[in-house]
């Protein structure tokens, strides 16, 4: 059976655990540290320790942290429960109704008034930077926190997709249009049920660090990781493809930011759309990890990119490494059209990313 922790929270950009899957077994062995410096939702870090390695993951962005520390640091069910409980009993003696934290239309059409109240009151509780319960507390709220609820029992929101979060003007007017409510949902009780689903896989056990910041600054937090870096497997932002902040914007809001989409607030590598700045940020890239790999560690990178062909993309990957200095050695690509592309299903006929690549690199 599939662990139930891969999906806990699934967005845009992701590759498979089948892909990390592989090249864990490929090319490291049991013991062995490996880096995902773009972590997103944590596949390499938790693939990892299912596979008895230990795990370093970073990502810039809040959500992409709290989904893979949940997943990498997860507490015992019964002190997930307990904690939902304690919030539960405090929620229900303060009945704290802030509506001014979540202003406009679009939060009073997306959740009934009492979840939304609930969804508040939690948004300020849960220390997710602190304390690995509520990190993982939160973690299965942003997975709940809107969805399909046409055809969906568990999410709390009214009618929108599971993977990303449409603008609030274009939501209202598809909620009018369509004559579509919020369901009368308990956030608390709908956060047990995301528990004991989670929970009927075990978590894996083994060291594994989770850090919040841009991949710039992982050699300064070199002396947390749990041992020398053997192996790299990382994806990249794509080529002005996608931003995460704008598709990810309620469930950072959520986690403290503001209640409407953002541009380049979180991270300045959100959506590169010039093509010198894109590779400046791959050279960054590949002289942190000269930085903190082991020597010959492996480096595996799926890449791609809008109107840019295979070839662009290795020789692109492999110019930067020159020009950060690197000694890296190309061992194997392979390129693969992208099927079923995520896009289609909200933005039908999009010329987006059709092709990827993947590169396995030795770095001296």
């Amino acid at each position: 059976m599939r662990h139930r922790f891969h999906s806990i929270c699934p967005y845009f950009a992701m590759f498979p655990e089948d892909f990390v899957e592989a090249w864990v077994s490929r090319l490291t062995k049991r013991g062995d540290v490996v880096l995902d410096p773009f972590c997103g939702r944590g596949t390499t870090p938790f693939q990892s320790l299912l596979m008895e390695r230990m795990a370093v993951g970073n990502d810039v962005n809040p959500v992409a942290y709290v989904v893979t520390r949940a997943k990498t640091s997860t507490p015992a069910a019964q002190v997930l429960r307990r904690r939902t409980s304690i919030l539960e009993q405090g929620y229900r003696r303060s009945r704290t109704s802030s509506r001014e934290d979540a202003p406009g239309v679009f939060f009073s059409m997306a959740y009934r008034p009492e979840t939304l109240r609930q969804l508040l009151f939690l948004r300020k509780r849960l220390d997710w930077r602190r304390t690995d319960t509520d990190c993982t507390l939160a973690a299965l709220l942003l997975g709940i926190l809107h969805g399909e609820s046409a055809k969906s029992s568990t999410c709390l929101s009214n009618q929108m997709p599971r993977t990303i979060s449409t603008k609030p003007a274009y939501s209202v007017n598809y909620w009018k249009k369509h004559g579509q409510k919020a369901p009368a949902k308990d956030v608390f009780d709908a956060l047990r049920d995301a528990i004991d689903f989670r929970f009927e896989s075990d978590p894996p056990d083994g060291s594994s660090v989770t850090l919040l910041g841009d991949m710039r600054d992982l050699p300064r937090s070199s002396d947390l990781f749990p041992g020398k870096i053997k192996c790299v497997i990382t994806s990249p932002p794509y080529f002005s493809v996608t931003r995460f902040e704008e598709d990810q914007w309620l469930r950072l809001w959520f986690l403290g930011g503001p209640p409407h989409p953002t541009y380049n607030r979180v991270s300045r590598d959100d959506r590169h759309e010039s093509r010198t700045g894109y590779w400046r940020m791959i050279t960054d890239m590949w002289r942190v990890l000269g930085n903190v790999c082991d020597r010959n560690a492996h480096v595996v990178i799926r890449l791609g990119g809008k109107s840019l062909e295979p070839d662009q993309l290795v020789d692109g990957l492999q110019g930067a490494a020159i020009a950060a200095r690197r000694k890296v050695t190309l061992l194997e690509r392979e390129e693969s059209a992208i099927k079923g592309r995520q896009t289609d299903s909200f933005r039908p006929g999009s010329k987006g990313c059709l092709v990827e690549v993947d590169c396995h690199f030795r770095i001296a």
